[in-house]
């Protein structure tokens, strides 16, 4: 407590200082039976447990004015501490790989985001040609990646034409909105993840894109061979490694691109969850028949993007024919746990499909016994102009 106190301003220290020698000197001079400083009337000297009596009381009185003192001080520090706490905090983005932090120190990085549903990648490239920064790479036959004749390419790769150190900067931009980045600093991303929104389609919010980054680091091993291990990718001391890059950010973007549907998914769960506890207390469902198709238009809608709009049940026609490729691409699948997570995935939209196929049931029924009463109605009040009719035949 002191400690703090002593390391704040030099004003405060010396006043507490003051205070301080204030308190030892009288208490010390009481102690010693020096009565020159403590009179009851006079100047006559006090008797011994006088002294004592006095020497308590003053010591106790001094000991809670200082202790009042110090109170308020540590109060005005504690607030001044937690406003520059406030002011200082950044917030850390939740990571679902706890290694991935450090992957920077262990070479150069490799930074993965998904930022929209989709690029327009042909427009993308003759931007990024105008700019003269980069490259684009032309892809030769075996680099075509599912080429087909109403999409075109799904892959664009780009290199730095001015490079700042020995190893080359390049990007890779998939056509289903996710980019990976390899040797590209922290500023450049920032400038490429703004240069690339007029090219978006169905842009994700910024926190989601940012929380749901993947990030590796890979450095260049003395093996013929391009392997994982250890969390880090160890390329082949060959010459060109651009088929290895893009079958690691091949693996890479897909669990990126996962994460953000996993999020999606957990934003839907959310806001069903009310449901199962109106169900459970035996309350009235709080949604319409319109809001539960909509719902069962949003759980299609994931499950069909997740089983029949991407990779991740099947491994993609370009690696049958390249068996490194391959064993490369499903190290990166099985690091990234991408099976496990789309089963458990869904799973989850299995069990939501079902608790909003009860909640639609429920009120499908709800209608038809309306139906049924408003038909029941009618019939009455037909037997009853029936009755006035065979009452009163005129």
């Amino acid at each position: 407590m002191f400690v703090n106190i002593w390391r704040g301003s030099l004003p405060l220290r010396t006043y507490w200082a003051t205070e301080l020698a204030n308190t030892f000197q009288a208490v010390s001079n009481i102690s010693r039976g020096n009565v020159r400083h403590f009179m009851l009337c006079g100047h006559h000297p006090i008797p011994s447990p006088a002294i004592r009596l006095v020497a308590s009381k003053v010591t106790l009185g001094v000991a809670k004015r200082f202790r009042s003192k110090v109170s308020h001080a540590l109060k005005d520090h504690s607030e001044i501490s937690e406003n520059l706490t406030q002011i200082f905090a950044k917030p850390r983005a939740p990571r679902r790989r706890g290694k991935s932090q450090e992957q920077g120190e262990k070479g150069y990085p490799v930074v993965a985001f998904s930022t929209a549903e989709e690029f327009n990648l042909d427009a993308l490239k003759v931007a990024i040609s105008k700019q003269e920064l980069y490259s684009v790479v032309e892809e030769n036959e075996m680099f075509k990646v599912q080429e087909s004749e109403h999409q075109g390419e799904d892959v664009v790769h780009i290199k730095a034409r001015y490079n700042v150190d020995s190893e080359p900067r390049e990007v890779f931009f998939f056509r289903d909105g996710t980019a990976v980045f390899w040797n590209v600093s922290d500023l450049e991303i920032s400038n490429f993840l703004r240069f690339i929104r007029p090219f978006e389609s169905g842009r994700y919010n910024e926190k989601l894109v940012l929380g749901e980054r993947e990030i590796m680091s890979y450095n260049h091993g003395e093996s013929k061979k391009t392997i994982l291990r250890n969390d880090v990718i160890e390329l082949a001391s060959s010459a060109d490694s651009s088929l290895e890059k893009y079958t690691f950010s091949n693996g890479i973007a897909l669990s990126v691109k996962l994460g953000i549907w996993e999020a999606s998914l957990e934003k839907f769960i959310d806001s069903i969850e009310f449901i199962s506890e109106d169900l459970k207390a035996g309350r009235k469902i709080r949604m319409t028949r319109e809001e539960v198709l909509r719902k069962h238009g949003e759980l299609f809608a994931l499950r069909h993007l997740l089983n029949l709009s991407s990779d991740f049940l099947d491994t993609p026609d370009f690696y049958w024919d390249n068996e490194e490729l391959e064993r490369l691409y499903l190290q990166t699948i099985n690091y990234f746990c991408i099976s496990r997570r789309t089963r458990v995935m869904n799973e989850k939209i299995s069990h939501c499909a079902g608790l909003v196929e009860l909640v639609s049931s429920h009120l499908s029924d709800k209608h038809h016994i309306r139906l049924e009463w408003m038909i029941i109605v009618l019939i009455m009040v037909e037997v009853g102009f029936e009755f006035l009719h065979y009452v009163d035949p005129k």
